[in-house]
């Protein structure tokens, strides 16, 4: 199969995802080209089969905003043109899916060729940024045009369902997943006494630190949390949100305790030495750092909401408390540091839960649906993709 896999290329979930999709595909013999607008992060430029291009934006006067749906609309012409791309899998709706349809559309049209539409969404394409009165006739339109739309959780579904009318059994669930040769229970004694955390509890929040993940309910819990122990802070990744949260750590007196990390090549070693996860997000579609936190035996502290109740198992390998209670997450986390073995179950469990997300059986899924796209002759169940088999 030769596969175009478009994202961004930033810190986020679906950066992530996208980037290890098209790298596990690669090592499957596939013929994988990721396209964006700067190299993605994690993007392993020695993996064979697997070849990154990057969309050059438009530099004219005349525009006061460059046009960058339409460069990459342009370059996915290009790869199809060059490379004999089958499939365009967008990950994040907007503008991917609507770039996609246009090329597609070129395509046929004036080129007498066909390329197959895959897309995956990942939250805010649909929850916040798709449904602005600015994006959502379009961003309806391109997504209804795929020709396989996934979703990582059955929440997002019912959103995509319920504000873009698309039924949800048109869509297939296909959880995120986690390399858990990476992302395991490890010895973080040597990561504590770097960050300052020896002989404290080390709490953790890892994200692109955009209004949607809600920082200021970490270092609000973090405040309360400190009214009763001894405990470090860690923030590990960059975004808008990120100075305004240094400011509240600053002015709730608790910024001392706060280690702003940055992005991070070797992630897992913070979560390994985490305590706890801090993710209070109000629509998280699935909640990837919250796995690869559990993946390391590093329970998780959030909110009842979105889809990370499908993630993490409330009071089992986490605590999943009622909406934008900030002190409640504080409470709770201070409570569970203080009884070690309550902590201990949590860690393990949390682990194991890891392990049904593991990246193998995933890839398979995302695999078999995408090759049901390129064979046509065969005819798939949307919901099993059953039919297909490695080619």
């Amino acid at each position: 199969m030769r596969l175009a896999v478009v994202c961004y290329p930033t810190y986020g979930g679906s950066g992530v995802v996208a980037t290890e999709l098209a790298q596990e595909l690669a090592r499957r013999d596939h013929q994988v080209h990721m396209v964006s607008y700067e190299r993605p992060f994690r993007f392993d430029e020695s993996q064979e089969n697997l070849f990154f291009h990057q969309v050059e934006v438009s530099d004219y006067p005349l525009f006061r905003y460059q046009p960058y749906s339409l460069n990459l609309t342009n370059k996915i012409i290009e790869l199809v043109e060059e490379h004999g791309v089958e499939v365009v899998h967008s990950h994040y709706a907007i503008p991917h899916a609507q770039a996609a349809w246009m090329a597609r559309e070129v395509l046929r049209e004036e080129r007498g060729l066909d390329v197959k539409l895959a897309c995956t969404l990942h939250g805010t394409d649909i929850t916040l940024v798709g449904i602005e009165r600015s994006f959502y006739e379009l961003t309806r339109f391109a997504i209804q045009r795929q020709d396989l739309l996934t979703a990582p959780s059955h929440w997002l579904t019912e959103k995509t369902e319920t504000e873009f009318q698309i039924p949800r059994e048109d869509m297939v669930v296909i959880p995120n997943f986690v390399d858990l040769g990476r992302f395991r229970p490890a010895d973080g004694t040597a990561k504590r006494r770097e960050l300052g955390a020896e002989g404290r509890a080390l709490v953790t929040h890892v994200s692109n630190f955009r209004p949607v993940k809600r920082v200021q309910d970490v270092v609000s819990a973090f405040a309360v949390l400190r009214q009763r122990l001894d405990a470090v802070l860690a923030l590990v990744g960059s975004g808008p949100d990120l100075d305004m949260a240094l400011r509240l750590a600053d002015a709730l007196g608790v910024r001392e305790h706060v280690r702003a990390l940055g992005k991070l090549d070797d992630l897992e070693t913070v979560l390994q030495a985490s305590d706890v996860f801090f993710l209070p997000s109000l629509v998280e579609s699935f909640g990837l750092a919250a796995l690869e936190a559990q993946a390391c035996g590093c329970p998780v502290i959030g909110y009842r909401a979105g889809g990370l109740p499908e993630v993490v198992e409330d009071q089992v390998t986490g605590i999943l408390c009622p909406e934008k209670e900030d002190v409640c997450l504080g409470s709770l986390t201070a409570d569970l540091l203080e009884n070690p073995d309550r902590l201990q179950a949590m860690r393990v469990a949390s682990s194991r839960r890891a392990e049904l997300f593991a990246t193998a059986p995933i890839i398979d899924r995302y695999e078999k649906a995408l090759c049901c796209l390129v064979h046509a002759d065969r005819v798939c169940d949307a919901t099993s993709m059953t039919d297909c088999v490695h080619p």
